[in-house]
């Protein structure tokens, strides 16, 4: 288990957890100071990745400083031991697990579970949720985070899937305390293309359009 925690200043620096996905070891060593340098700081490593825990190691053990390194895809207790035993600062779950959730808030893991509808979404914060991923945002758009906020501002969320350069600020102004950004953000082309500047670039677009 890693000693580096979750750091909340990095985050709000820029409130944007990247999801890595599908992407090989030697590219994430490319792809990790680059996103560091670009002014990006917090990245979830998906748990169905091929090697993810491997991953997640590599990443605490060389980039954990300036970034808060996570593990995402955790569905069941199995997942969630293998992501802290690879030393995961933060969790990410697509679904609410009970047991997940609440064994992340007894040893002091920031966890982000997976809900949609507005019960789902309040069990998920009662159960002791540090921010709620609203899974899938696609379909729902900026408004529907307006209308969760308007009766229960309390609410942390992050609206994940769907979410990219066009609509970012949207999402932001509407009441998100974070965005969750896959695909769009880490651009399978120029990961391919080992575009690292290109790369780099495209990642200081999505800064600047955190600080709307």
């Amino acid at each position: 288990m890693s000693q580096n925690r979750f750091s909340e200043a990095l985050f709000s620096k820029a409130p944007l957890v990247g999801i890595i996905r599908n992407v090989a070891l030697e590219d994430l060593k490319q792809i990790l100071p680059i996103y560091r340098e670009a002014g990006l700081t917090t990245v979830e490593i998906t748990m169905n990745t091929a090697g993810a825990t491997e991953m997640i190691r590599y990443a605490i053990e060389n980039e954990g400083k300036g970034l808060n390194i996570g593990a995402g895809t955790v569905c069941t207790k199995d997942d969630l031991e293998a992501a802290l035993e690879a030393g995961a600062q933060f969790i990410v779950t697509p679904v609410i697990n009970k047991r997940v959730i609440k064994s992340c808030v007894k040893k002091n893991i920031p966890i982000f579970p997976g809900a949609f509808t507005p019960t789902e979404i309040y069990n998920a914060w009662t159960l002791g949720a540090t921010m709620v991923k609203i899974y899938p945002a696609t379909s729902l758009g900026p408004g529907y985070i307006k209308d969760l906020k308007a009766p229960m501002n309390q609410l942390k969320l992050l609206p994940t899937g769907g979410v990219g350069l066009e609509n970012m600020s949207e999402f932001l102004e509407a009441g998100a305390n974070g965005l969750g950004i896959g695909g769009q953000l880490f651009d399978k082309k120029l990961i391919e293309d080992k575009n690292w500047e290109g790369l780099k670039n495209h990642f200081r677009q999505f800064v600047q359009k955190l600080s709307f």
